[in-house]
């Protein structure tokens, strides 16, 4: 009988341990896919933002976790991935076209925003825009503009300041192209003054037609490959996205002397956090979501990443603008507090599936030619 009642006391010891965690039970696992590069990692002894969080949730929760971090190349990788139903992720930070696409075909999950007061510390300019109108799937991580950015050391100053720069003759074998269709497009209707959204194929036709007489003057197409290029002069002109530019910058070369400028149209566009429906874990996912948007992992992703950020405690910290220097927050927030309009009226939406079609298949002709 004792040994029967002692098992019973063992069994129900055990129990109550699984349902509280005991200080310290079973670890919960979190499975994050993010962009590469996009998160400060603990390098040259910066803020380690998945550590950080392990770390602070087993102090504040009394149960330890694990992230399991993982990264994505492009949206349509990501896309890809998650569509298969071959992997559970809990968040995930997509851009903002590929975000509409997955809430349409029902990928995401609403989110419990008493779970991540600081939601608040979000600018309303970044709020409910077109992606998410009614602000139920997203919490924004970054932002960004597509500028182009040239070695002033062999791009002669008065030739700069539009797209005309990417498809100037002078500089033949010295531009670098976009290796992704979405981007080389956008970049061709910017210049032709074409609406990006349009799903009339004959306006993608006019861009392939530019893109085509750009062709002979494109020394290759890429996408992180124009770090290396650029840093090193191996090429002199390319556009990407304005948080790159200043990481090549930091790493050019001594012959080298990079500049950047925003054409008059460009794409503007925000990744964001948020969770799709394979996720196993929703609650941890939003605690998840809330640490990052606290004022430390915050400005530390910022400032890793070299990334606009929609976080009021970050761009308004003196700290962070005084690290960041003058170039940095005149390149990065010049069009803060005018975002949502300009973003409403510049920014790629998610288009027709037909439309994507049709535009790889033009991609994909162009690339042979």
């Amino acid at each position: 009988m004792k040994k029967y009642i002692a098992l019973l006391l063992m069994v129900m010891v055990f129990a109550v341990c699984l349902l509280t965690g005991c200080g310290g039970g079973d670890t919960l696992t979190l499975n994050v896919y993010n962009w590469g590069e996009y998160i400060s990692d603990g390098s040259e002894g910066s803020f380690d933002t998945i550590k950080e969080f392990e770390l602070w949730y087993e102090e504040t929760y009394g149960t330890p976790v694990k992230v399991n971090y993982t990264t994505f190349a492009s949206n349509e990788d990501m896309y890809s991935k998650l569509s298969s139903g071959a992997v559970s992720y809990d968040v995930v930070i997509p851009s903002d076209y590929m975000i509409a696409r997955m809430a349409a075909e029902d990928m995401l999950l609403p989110l419990n925003f008493e779970n991540i007061p600081n939601y608040e510390y979000i600018d309303e300019d970044f709020k409910s825009l077109y992606y998410d109108k009614e602000g139920k799937y997203t919490v924004p991580y970054a932002y960004g503009i597509i500028g182009v950015i040239y070695n002033a050391n062999e791009v002669d100053a008065q030739d700069t300041g539009s797209w005309e720069l990417l498809w100037n003759e002078k500089y033949k074998d010295k531009i670098l192209q976009f290796n992704n269709s979405r981007d080389a497009f956008g970049m061709a209707m910017y210049k032709k003054g074409l609406d990006v959204n349009s799903e009339d194929p004959a306006v993608w036709d006019a861009a392939y037609e530019e893109l085509l007489a750009q062709r002979p003057l494109v020394y290759s197409l890429v996408m992180d490959e124009i770090y290396n290029m650029m840093e090193s002069g191996e090429a002199a002109i390319g556009a990407y996205y304005a948080g790159d530019y200043f990481t090549m910058k930091d790493a050019q070369a001594e012959n080298v002397d990079l500049k950047f400028y925003y054409p008059e149209r460009t794409n503007f566009y925000v990744d964001a956090m948020c969770i799709p429906t394979c996720c196993e874990n929703k609650e941890l996912a939003e605690i998840f979501i809330n640490f990052m948007l606290e004022k430390e992992p915050a400005i530390a992703n910022a400032e890793y990443t070299y990334y606009a950020s929609p976080n009021r405690l970050v761009y308004e910290d003196e700290a962070y603008i005084e690290e960041m220097g003058e170039e940095a927050m005149n390149v990065l927030y010049q069009h803060a507090g005018n975002f949502a309009a300009q973003y409403e009226q510049n920014a790629y939406h998610n288009l027709k599936p037909e439309t994507l079609d049709y535009i790889n298949t033009l991609w994909e002709t162009l690339k042979i030619n």
